[in-house]
């Protein structure tokens, strides 16, 4: 049994979908402590020099909290910069206009969640649904044989080959018998000469479109 353990994320990059692709279980770390390293609040996009992130806005006094009861800050001005920082960076992608209204309207139902990772479920699910895949999971709240340690939570519950986030170091804890899910990255034309790796998901929906699934493949 292949295991997958992850942070919730509203976007992925391609490294964690592909350990999702290839898992027969997939959970998703609820309880562990917020980081402000991790993804559970940011995305890594294109632009024209590299890449950047962006970011939902968590509340202050939630930051040493688990994943679960960490809130949205709704008083923060965030929408405006998060969207803006797409619609520069992918104007001029093949997809974007074919998917700019649905995905601004995603993103404004961000105000209908009270809490990060309730609105990070609902988000994925919806790239999920653009990109035509489906990907089945379980929160470590309710997985009995859970661990806080990977090593542990791997042999409780069986597993021959386990992954954990891609370069999660730093706040999420590691063990040596991980194995990584994606060697080697497969590119595509993005909205900007060259190709830069680790993106989110989204670089990939915007970029492909319905021809996504020819890199998915690859995964």
């Amino acid at each position: 049994m292949i295991l997958t353990i992850l942070t919730p994320q509203f976007a992925p990059n391609l490294y964690d979908l592909a350990s999702m692709l290839k898992a027969d279980r997939i959970i998703f770390t609820d309880v562990e402590k917020w980081s402000r390293k991790g993804r559970t609040h940011r995305a890594e996009i294109r632009n024209e020099d590299d890449s950047q992130w962006i970011n939902l806005p968590v509340v202050s006094e939630d930051r040493k909290k688990a994943i679960k009861d960490v809130r949205l800050d709704h008083d923060q001005q965030w929408f405006e910069p998060f969207w803006n920082a797409i619609l520069h960076n992918y104007r001029n992608a093949t997809y974007f206009y074919h998917f700019e209204d649905e995905l601004y309207h995603d993103i404004q139902q961000a105000f209908e969640f009270e809490y990060l990772m309730e609105f990070n479920v609902y988000f994925f699910k919806r790239l999920l649904r653009y990109l035509e895949i489906e990907i089945e999971y379980e929160l470590s709240s309710k997985v009995k044989g859970y661990s806080t340690f990977p090593d542990e939570t791997k042999k409780n519950l069986s597993a021959d080959v386990l992954y954990l986030e891609h370069q999660s170091k730093n706040y999420q804890r590691q063990t040596k018998q991980a194995k990584i899910a994606l060697e080697i990255h497969p590119a595509y034309d993005q909205s900007y000469p060259g190709f830069v790796e680790g993106c989110s998901v989204l670089d990939l929906l915007l970029n492909k479109g319905v021809e996504s699934f020819r890199i998915l493949e690859k995964l």
